[in-house]
């Protein structure tokens, strides 16, 4: 590890593990390189050999394998063959809300075999519900939006008529959104709203309303850290959303490191007093009309951005779980401040969104990127999930605008 205070122990092996089927999820490439690039043998779990992650140098070996958390038998029973495999323990990293879910639930049998955090059984997906969270959060006095779940379409327009358009529409469940419904979604009019409404209706998902707060410039925040077994979170790093994708109510696509200490204790201070332990990526939002930080989503896993963050001595969110879980000690050091962090596949829709809104100019916008500290896909010693990621972007692009063309590449030639 560059710049630590003592040698790190890198012999016990990490497995990278996501139930997310977007094949376009950087944040188990991050953890990837942060863990090769500090000589630990690392393991990842891929929907084919055509994913971007897959294609890391840093990978010691790659599993192809679509687990699904709905059936804990299967996955049980392949994490078990797994670690046969690999031969003896390894530290489990998971990169989504279902992984985590399932690790708290269903991975007591695998405690012989695996190393992950142990948190109360039922706090991963409580944390991760949105209206759970919003619950939790009235109960222990944290600041958070209103929040309903309606049970009509006629409830739905009355609390967005309470609060005001826009209103923020979220999946109670976001680890089971079903095909071509968003997690999150800021709508604009009652239009939007009924079509989301029915949209969630037809399709059985869970649907809840937020109040949408308003907010400028530096009012979007996110924090992330990782939490020992006594529930000491360290490190604990605070950040600013500069643009997201989708624009206003999606990931990180472009995020700078900025210390907050008076956040970073509100934070702490919660997760103390929930138990909590393991890796979380936090989205909060300060309310310029009470001076408030209201909390907004609670990811018990790894945030796909965590390589914005790092401390002086280079321990990043990844390194501290897995020094915590392999018996060695955390360091204790300060964020680096100014760090950027850009997500190349995302950033240029969600600065066109802006740029349309005259809130950035392609100017503003090239600067940004040039100064970016971190990419989420290229790297200079690691080219070829870049190549993967644009190879995939492009067929995405080419299959959305052309289906014919997509249709006659899959059966052959033969549009009959």
């Amino acid at each position: 590890m560059t710049g630590a205070a003592c040698p790190m122990d890198a012999s016990t092996p990490a497995v990278v593990l996501k139930f997310d089927r977007n094949v376009m999820h950087h944040g188990g490439l991050g953890v990837i390189r942060s863990l090769g690039r500090a000589g630990v043998p690392v393991y990842g779990v891929h929907e084919d050999r055509l994913a971007p992650a897959a294609g890391s140098r840093y990978l010691r070996g790659r599993f192809f394998w679509r687990p699904s958390p709905d059936d804990a038998g299967r996955v049980l029973a392949g994490l078990s063959r797994l670690a046969e495999v690999i031969g003896r323990p390894a530290v489990l990293i998971t990169t989504d809300d279902a992984g985590a879910i399932f690790l708290a639930e269903h991975g007591a049998p695998l405690r012989g075999r695996f190393l992950f955090p142990e948190p109360p059984r039922e706090l991963p997906r409580l944390l991760a519900g949105k209206y759970s969270l919003h619950q939790a959060c009235r109960e222990l006095g944290v600041p958070s939006p209103r929040a309903e779940l309606p049970e009509s379409a006629v409830a739905a327009r009355g609390f967005a008529t309470a609060t005001g358009y826009p209103v923020i529409a979220k999946l109670t469940a976001p680890w089971h959104a079903p095909r071509g419904v968003r997690s999150t979604q800021v709508l604009a009019d009652r239009h939007e709203l009924d079509r989301v409404y029915e949209a969630c209706a037809r399709a059985g998902a869970g649907l809840m309303l937020q109040e949408f707060i308003p907010g400028g410039q530096g009012h979007d925040w996110f924090f992330h850290g990782y939490c020992d077994a006594a529930a000491r979170c360290r490190p604990a790093f605070t950040g600013v959303k500069e643009r997201s994708y989708p624009p206003r109510a999606g990931l990180t696509s472009f995020g700078r490191s900025a210390a907050n200490e008076r956040l970073r204790l509100q934070v702490t201070s919660l997760l103390a007093r929930l138990g909590y332990r393991g890796l979380l990526d936090l989205d909060i939002r300060l309310d310029g009309r009470d001076g408030r930080y209201h909390l907004l989503d609670f990811n018990p896993r790894l945030g796909a951005q965590f390589r914005v963050f790092r401390d002086t001595l280079g321990t990043d969110v990844a390194l501290a779980a897995y020094l915590d879980l392999t018996g060695q000690p955390v360091p204790e050091a300060a964020q680096v401040d100014g760090r950027r962090f850009v997500v190349e596949n995302y950033d240029p829709i969600s600065a066109l969104a802006k740029w349309r809104a005259g809130e950035l100019d392609p100017r503003s916008w090239l600067a940004s990127v040039r100064a970016a500290d971190e990419l989420a896909w290229f790297a200079r010693d690691d080219l070829r999930p870049f190549g993967l990621m644009c190879v995939r972007m492009g067929w995405r692009a080419i299959s959305r605008n052309f289906p014919s063309f997509q249709h006659e590449l899959v059966n052959g030639g033969s549009t009959a």
